[in-house]
């Protein structure tokens, strides 16, 4: 298999890596302005090209991956359909293109993926499983935040996507968290929102925001999204009577409360924990693999994408609503 990767920054590195984890036998090849990138990924076994027209025309490629900033993510998985190759793209935070995207990905018969890491941890999954199992009303308290400058401590927040009101910091959360809590508690009917500005960050949009959510099946949820918090910070409560989950966004930090006993129990949803130093302990490496191998599962047509681009829209239309309110 034969696979482009579109942007060679921290996360076309990262898809490169754990793709030759995968299968050391997956050739991989990447498209980057830069030349100090095209180097770094060659470490990785990543054959580098200045644009895709000239990788276009060097090889037949069997999927893309595209992982660039959002805002120029719609014109380019638009010409890798036009080439007639299935597209991974990562989160786009804006629907610039869906619509003809999404039709040219049906005209040419290939798969348009959509990644939603949060999907793909164990802990989400679990959360989902026992809200699903438990069939009762329950509500839920998030919060979901970490300092702007600590996101890419290698490049000023100014200079890569976070730094835009469409793609900002607090708009990246949602884009990142909503679609779990949708899939976990369903549509949303109404919401209440609260912005703030507390911080002296250089930045256009507001850095703290406080949103209530009424589910259509009755759920409440009260989520406090900020790139503010010192400490990188994803505490989730879920409770109902008979149900109480504690998470604190890390594999170590999840558990069920047990009734009886009166005692908080440890939930281990890893057999095995891969994690970026770089990062906070909120983010590991498992759930990239896990939707890497989703997509490489539904290249070869055994597998159906846990997210979408027609799901993304409603998650789209939420995030919009929250920032209008």
């Amino acid at each position: 298999m034969e696979l482009l990767i579109v942007g060679l920054g921290s996360m076309g590195k990262r898809r490169a890596r754990l793709l030759k984890g995968i299968d050391k036998n997956i050739a991989l090849f990447g498209v980057d302005t830069s030349p100090s990138r095209r180097e770094e990924a060659a470490a990785l076994g990543v054959e580098g090209f200045e644009s895709i027209d000239a990788a276009l025309a060097a090889k037949k490629f069997d999927g893309a991956l595209v992982c660039t900033a959002p805002l120029s993510h719609a014109a380019i998985i638009r010409q890798l359909l036009e080439a007639g190759l299935p597209v991974f793209t990562e989160l786009n935070l804006v629907s610039d293109g869906y619509a003809e995207n999404m039709a040219l990905a049906k005209e040419k018969g290939v798969p348009l993926f959509l990644s939603s890491t949060m999907l793909y941890r164990g802990e989400t999954r679990y959360i989902k499983s026992r809200v699903d199992a438990f069939e009762k009303p329950v509500n839920y308290i998030y919060h979901i935040g970490q300092y702007l400058p600590d996101w890419h401590p290698w490049e000023n927040y100014k200079n890569f996507f976070v730094g835009d009101a469409r793609t900002g910091g607090v708009r990246e959360i949602f884009g990142i968290d909503l679609p779990w809590l949708l899939d976990t508690f369903g549509p949303v009917k109404s919401l209440h929102a609260e912005k703030d500005k507390l911080s002296e960050l250089e930045i256009s949009y507001p850095d703290s925001v406080f949103v209530t959510l009424r589910h259509e099946n009755g759920t409440k949820g009260m989520l406090a999204v900020d790139v503010v918090s010192p400490k990188a910070v994803r505490n989730f409560e879920c409770f109902g009577e008979g149900l109480h989950l504690f998470w604190e966004g890390n594999p170590k930090s999840l558990y069920d409360f047990d009734h009886a006993s009166g005692e908080k129990k440890a939930v281990n949803t890893y057999a095995s924990v891969e994690h970026d130093s770089r990062y906070s302990d909120n983010i590991v490496e498992n759930a990239y693999v896990d939707e890497l191998q989703n997509f490489l599962g539904v290249l070869a047509g055994r597998e159906e994408a846990r997210y979408s681009f027609e799901k993304d829209l409603e998650t789209i239309r939420l995030i919009e609503a929250i920032e209008e309110a």
